[in-house]
């Protein structure tokens, strides 16, 4: 599956923290993750009052589901992100979190939303993603002979 960051010369210099848009093309299959936040495998909020720790907790969940689906970071296209309490502080730690898992090449199309609450009122955030997955470009080994027997 090829993947194309874009950042239209149109629209100024490339952002920092995501592409304008991924266009996706080819063979593979789409993984639309549902939003994840910050409980803990017990079901309790992880980190509490503290933006750096819940991010920490929501991309550790994420990243075990698209595990589970056969992607990996490098597989997203596209992040939805609802905070509560966006800050320049909550923003910066929600970034600084986020920039361990990506690859700065190749910056998923982002949106980062302000909301009043979630579902629990100790969350600050709820990420969702997308994810594309197959029709790799690389080359693949061919396969071996077999032996034939005399």
């Amino acid at each position: 599956m090829k993947k194309e960051y874009l950042n239209p010369k149109e629209l100024g210099s490339a952002p920092k923290f995501y592409s304008h848009a991924v266009s996706v093309g080819g063979q593979g299959k789409l993984i639309y993750v549902s939003g994840q936040v910050s409980f803990g495998p017990d079901g309790k909020v992880v980190g509490a009052g503290n933006m750096r720790a819940q991010c920490k907790q929501v991309y550790d969940n994420l990243t075990a589901v698209l595990k589970s689906a056969g992607a990996t970071w490098d597989d997203i296209i596209k992040i939805n992100g609802y905070m509560v309490g966006v800050t320049p502080d909550n923003v910066a730690a929600y970034r600084e979190v986020r920039q361990d898992y990506l690859k700065p090449a190749h910056l998923p199309a982002s949106t980062l939303v302000g909301v009043t609450g979630l579902v629990h009122p100790d969350l600050l955030l709820e990420v969702e993603v997308v994810a594309a997955v197959g029709g790799s470009t690389a080359k693949k080994k061919p396969a071996k002979k077999a032996k034939k027997k005399r």
